[in-house]
């Protein structure tokens, strides 16, 4: 490959900073392996929980990170056929067609630095073809982004793990990327009411943009018992939560009514442990862990452009903040301290 070299952010130690720097490609691509040139990358909280060892010891350090992305497929390698040079592509972490490719071993000052199947925050990244779905030309990279988690994962929350039908009560705990996604597509289904719980009040605010009914600031409120005023003393028949605290977890499961449905979406910290009355889930009650809202991109993906192209959705108002590859620690610590309202985008690469 002529591409030698790139800038990359490094996971080198947890609760670290990022390093950026230089990093050597490998000198060809493996079987079902593509070289994209990546345009933007978005920032989940999957990747504040590997800086921060949520899951606990990391075993591959140092490696690089990143899940959503956008760019544009420079090369193939070997049996892949469902991209080619040239095409853009969101990049994904769910698995769609295409080959399952070994990860790349990239080098970093001489040793073998670790990646996965797919990473983003790189001027340029090898995935693996399964990761990635190809895009229209003329349609904007940055949404291309999101589409690889916060927009499949928060509308398939939705339509796939709580399959929410018209007039059905919504909550959602934490309105951050993907949680705009979510009470969006409640409002898409006509979900009523949707309850919308975050700790700031301008993310609540642009929670209110995309759809939802009521906001609950739950530090200047008691959450429990303003969303049982809301939906009634039964509770809703939909709660969901996204920020991996067992607290909140427990404050989710009990305000979800004996027929309702409890959707986890973040992922607490080892070791922690929410203690639940289980008893309702031996009738109709369901607790249950959300996997990117069950996407399959090469069908989610393109039927989500079509719907953005025809005004269903809104996605451009999801991005407020921009940050360059190299100034990536400020955006994951804006992100750490609530600053950022929506989705914060990196710029890995100009087209």
């Amino acid at each position: 490959m002529k591409i030698k070299t790139m800038q990359a952010a490094i996971l080198v130690e947890q609760n670290k900073p990022l390093v950026v720097d230089e990093v050597e490609l490998p000198n060809k691509l493996d079987c079902g392996q593509v070289l994209v040139k990546v345009n933007c990358s978005g920032i989940c909280g999957s990747q504040l929980g590997e800086i921060a060892g949520v899951k606990g010891q990391d075993p591959y350090l140092p490696h690089l990170l990143g899940h959503e992305g956008s760019g544009i497929v420079m090369k193939r390698g070997s049996n892949v056929v469902h991209v080619k040079e040239g095409d853009h592509v969101v990049m994904h972490w769910r698995p769609g067609s295409g080959i399952k490719a070994n990860p790349p071993k990239y080098k970093w000052k001489g040793k073998t630095l670790n990646a996965g199947y797919l990473t983003t925050f790189n001027e340029y990244a090898i995935v693996s073809g399964d990761r990635l779905t190809t895009i229209p030309k003329d349609f904007d990279l940055e949404i291309g982004a999101l589409m690889g988690c916060a927009v499949t994962t928060g509308l398939g929350v939705i339509n796939n793990d709580a399959k929410v039908k018209i007039g059905e009560s919504v909550v959602v705990w934490g309105a951050g990327g993907i949680g705009l996604n979510i009470i969006q597509g409640a409002a898409l289904v006509s979900a009523n009411p949707i309850i919308a719980i975050d700790l700031y009040d301008h993310k609540l605010q642009l929670a209110k943009k995309m759809g939802a009914s009521h906001t609950l600031n739950a530090k200047e409120t008691n959450p429990e018992n303003e969303v049982l005023k809301i939906v009634g003393k039964n509770g809703a028949d939909v709660v969901i939560d996204n920020t991996g605290n067992v607290e909140i977890i427990q404050s989710a499961y009990q305000i979800t009514s004996n027929k309702g449905i409890t959707i986890l979406v973040g992922v607490p910290p080892k070791g922690d442990k929410a203690k639940l009355y289980t008893l309702p889930l031996h009738f109709d009650k369901v607790l249950t862990g959300s996997h990117g809202g069950e996407t399959i991109p090469d069908i989610d993906i393109p039927n989500y452009i079509k719907l953005y192209r025809n005004g269903g959705i809104n996605l451009k108002q999801l991005i407020t903040h921009h940050y360059s590859l190299k100034n990536i620690n400020e955006a994951i610590e804006n992100m750490r301290n609530g600053t950022i309202s929506g989705r914060c985008i990196i710029n890995c690469h100009s087209i």
